[in-house]
């Protein structure tokens, strides 16, 4: 075994020096900063001053703080499991063998390119309640129901001893100006994107064994059995890899509400966790109070993806494991 002279080791903490440097300034730094601001009266413009664990006890009883996490973990319900729902369908139905294939999977990867302030600007449009072209596409369709349901009032009020009923008329949703619809239009922006997860997905299929498909096969399997028993449970590491990154990046959510939902609009129903913590630390200037948030953050993803992984030791196979 060589040993490593001085000059070899000079030599090596050289090379590596941007990186120890970049490490150190960025990161490390930064963390350790943050740690001991969020027990601090910081405003960024004036020196930190130690308060203990005040910031935290405001944290306590701050409702729009409370109103965040709620309205963060409610979209997190709604947007992970549908995100990862569809990116596994889309991953399996585009891992089959057809003519063209390529072509299709460059389409739905694409909408994972596109910068967040694009993304967000773009679905400004198309969710429009007035001009977007979704409501444009569903108002025949649901003009269509309204007819129908109107011809149906119609008959029941011929009817003797009827009620009155009112007449129907179905308008497409108001995605960006009601509270019921905000969150509903953000999963379905979150779900227009999920072409790293679906890209993910589709990589470890092609891993599947064809045997064990295969031998599947040669037991009289449906497609559904072969799914359920053989696919699923050989990509079940992805799944936990891709949940993981769901619960993340769901929590961490901001550019893109930012920018269609200005101040939480409406009725705060779209004022999500990172955004509370970025007007904090932007717009009061209190480094300090948001250094606290980021830290109450930090224990709760660490807390989910603690609870994924003990929660998938039963569930999920690792090959020769």
């Amino acid at each position: 075994m060589t040993l490593i002279t001085r000059q070899q080791a000079r030599a090596g903490f050289a090379f590596a020096s941007p990186w120890l440097v970049g490490f150190c300034v960025f990161l490390a730094y930064p963390v350790l900063a943050s740690i001991y601001f969020s027990f601090c009266d910081y405003s960024v413009l004036k020196a930190p001053v130690f308060i203990g664990a005040d910031n935290y006890k405001e944290l306590w009883g701050d409702e729009v703080f409370w109103t965040a996490i709620k309205n963060t973990l409610v979209y997190a319900a709604m947007a992970l499991p549908t995100g990862m729902l569809t990116a596994l369908i889309l991953a399996m139905l585009l891992n089959a063998k057809v003519k063209g294939m390529p072509f299709f999977r460059t389409i739905f990867f694409i909408p994972a390119l596109v910068p967040q302030v694009s993304l967000a600007v773009l679905w400004l449009w198309i969710l429009n309640g007035e001009h977007g072209i979704l409501n444009n596409l569903l108002n025949p369709i649901l003009h269509g129901v309204s007819r129908v349901g109107n011809l149906g009032v119609t008959v029941l009020n011929l009817v003797p001893f009827h009620h009155t009923y009112d007449m129907l008329d179905l308008q497409g949703p108001n995605w960006l100006g009601s509270p019921a619809w905000s969150k509903p239009s953000m999963v379905v922006l979150g779900v227009w994107g999920v072409g790293n997860a679906m890209l993910i997905y589709l990589a470890s299929l092609q891993d599947v064994p064809t045997e064990l498909v295969e031998a599947a096969d040669l037991d009289g399997a449906s497609s559904w059995q072969k799914t359920l028993n053989v696919t699923i449970p050989m990509i079940s590491p992805v799944i936990l890899f891709n949940m993981i990154m769901g619960i993340i990046g769901t929590l961490q959510v901001f550019t893109v509400p930012y920018i269609m939902f200005p101040n939480g609009d409406p009725a705060r129903s779209t004022y999500f966790y990172t955004e509370y913590l970025y007007d904090n630390a932007f717009k009061y200037h209190r480094m300090g109070y948001a250094s606290a948030m980021g830290w109450i953050l930090f224990v709760m993803i660490l807390i989910l993806t603690f609870v994924s992984i003990r929660f998938s030791e039963r569930h999920v196979h690792y090959q020769g494991g």
